[in-house]
């Protein structure tokens, strides 16, 4: 246990950072598997789903919760895995 100010603080911010982060990862990880499934469904929101899945992608990116490159990469297999699908 910190008995430093500073350190009792820092971890304080670093638990509310983690929480948020995993919230973030754990809705990416939803979008992405609603996009699949619906593009495995047919649905005619499979396009939205995906819409909705690059963004949060992108937004996790922004925020600083996973690094741009994990984004490209999370986004070009998503898309991969979806034409593969469709076609």
């Amino acid at each position: 246990m910190a008995n430093i100010k500073s350190q009792i603080k820092r971890n304080r911010q670093n638990e509310r950072r983690r929480l948020r982060n995993k919230a973030v990862r754990s809705e990416i990880r939803t979008r992405s598997k609603t996009a699949v499934a619906a593009a495995e469904a047919g649905a005619e929101s499979a396009l939205e789903a995906l819409r909705s899945a690059v963004k949060r992608i992108d937004k996790a990116a922004a925020q600083g919760v996973i690094h741009k490159n994990q984004a490209a990469n999370r986004k070009s297999r998503l898309m991969r895995r979806i034409a593969k699908i469709s076609s």
